[in-house]
């Protein structure tokens, strides 16, 4: 790859070439990988990008970590749509707000992005299995990319995770596991099993090329705004890799000079479960918290991406706000009544960040917000059913509609 110089450590700076299957450092530490810029301006620049017809998160693989010669393997994924919201941003007392919905990625959510740069990365290296662990998001769409790509896939989520991510890990043909634990002891199995088996990792705190997957969600971002970039993206956070792989993408924009100013990163987190924001505004090393909030795709008491995460957020002198379950719930009514976007808990937490900080006078007037919507509300109905309530029942009688309605 003429475009990557090496993978290293951001715990101890240690260097590793960069082969498809490599995962984390000797020392613990999760590698970043580390892209020759200067080689990449020369390959690619605006004109490059407005004449190119790929539209899913490949049209970016000169900041991607494949070979010249791979063919990208998976799902269609990428380039979902980015909205205004003028009425929100006006609720918010900001400039402008934008809404970047990769719930309508294949199967519904954000993680389709690092599932399918983690089977393009498998085949490359010879593997016929992957696995992974998840609190439900990653799980189903390593299923349904791996469908794609016929590679045989084991998976294991906590037995909390909701029916419809369960649904979709069954109808894509996964080995399935519902761990009866925590996310912690889910992830502790997936390793053991990985480990002896010799499967292909998609943790994406183990395996550092899934980071670089998720941060075309970035890259989109700034194309899409025609490389102006917004003064804040706002991020739900659960193990930090997301976070990460927002950052790393806005930081190869600005590094390729396609934007002219890094954005800050807004992490918004549950307060129920939120070590990573706890330790960004302590100044401590983040400690494990219990997972106490409905928000299962950010139910994430010990995060395996944490150095990444923190990094970005203080990288891009970024702000933290961890927002309650019954704030979520009312973010996630109101986001789909005011744009017609509907996030599962975990995906509208970013905008309930943003509510939350508009009504602390913490968001400046002026500025230009993006909040991603990291997966859809149909991934978990019971939970939206319980927040909005249930239907008004009628009999096939106009009387009985109109009264039950005020409507005279």
């Amino acid at each position: 790859m003429k475009n990557v110089i090496n993978c290293r450590c951001v715990k101890c700076g240690r260097e590793y070439p960069a082969k498809p299957d490599i995962t984390a450092c000797e020392c613990g530490g999760i590698l970043d990988v580390i892209y020759d810029y200067e080689y990449i301006k020369t390959k690619l620049n605006k004109e490059v990008l407005k004449k190119r017809t790929e539209s899913t998160m490949w049209r970016y693989r000169e900041l991607l970590p494949i070979e010249e010669e791979t063919e990208p393997a998976g799902l269609r994924v990428g380039m979902s749509p980015l909205y205004e919201a003028p009425a929100v941003a006006a609720d918010l007392g900001i400039g402008k707000l934008y809404i970047k919905d990769d719930g309508v990625n294949p199967t519904a959510s954000l993680k389709d992005r690092a599932s399918a740069m983690a089977v393009t990365k498998a085949i490359e290296a010879g593997y016929d299995t992957i696995a992974c662990s998840s609190t439900g998001n990653a799980a189903s769409s390593l299923a349904g990319n791996a469908a794609k790509a016929g590679l045989k896939t084991y998976i294991f989520v906590p037995a909390r995770a909701p029916k419809g991510k369960i649904a979709q890990l069954m109808m894509f043909g996964a080995n399935l596991t519902a761990v009866d634990g925590s996310y912690e002891e889910t992830f502790e199995l997936s390793k053991a099993a990985i480990d002896k088996y010799g499967w292909y990792n998609r943790n994406a705190a183990i395996n550092p090329y899934l980071g670089e997957g998720k941060k075309t969600v970035a890259h989109e971002i700034c194309e899409q705004l025609d490389f102006i970039a917004p003064d804040y993206v706002a991020v739900s956070v659960g193990d930090g890799c997301t976070v990460a792989g927002v950052y790393k993408g806005l930081y190869d924009m600005y590094m390729v000079g396609l934007i002219d100013k890094l954005p800050r990163i807004i992490s918004v987190q549950a307060e129920g479960c939120c070590p990573i924001n706890t330790a960004v505004m302590s100044g401590e090393p983040w400690q494990p918290q219990e997972e106490n909030t409905y928000a299962d795709s950010i139910a994430v008491g010990v995060p395996r991406n944490p150095d990444k995460a923190i990094n970005a957020i203080k990288d891009s002198d970024g702000i933290c706000v961890n927002v309650s379950d019954d704030e979520i719930r009312a973010a996630q009514r109101y986001l789909a009544k005011k744009t017609g976007v509907f996030g599962e808990p975990a995906g509208v937490t970013a905008t309930a960040g943003l509510l939350k900080l508009s009504r602390e006078g913490r968001l400046p007037k002026d500025a230009t917000i993006v909040s991603i919507v990291t997966g859809n509300g149909l991934k978990d109905i019971d939970s939206a059913i319980k927040s909005v309530g249930e239907p008004v029942h009628c009999k096939n009688d106009l009387s009985e509609f109109e009264s039950k309605f005020g409507l005279f």
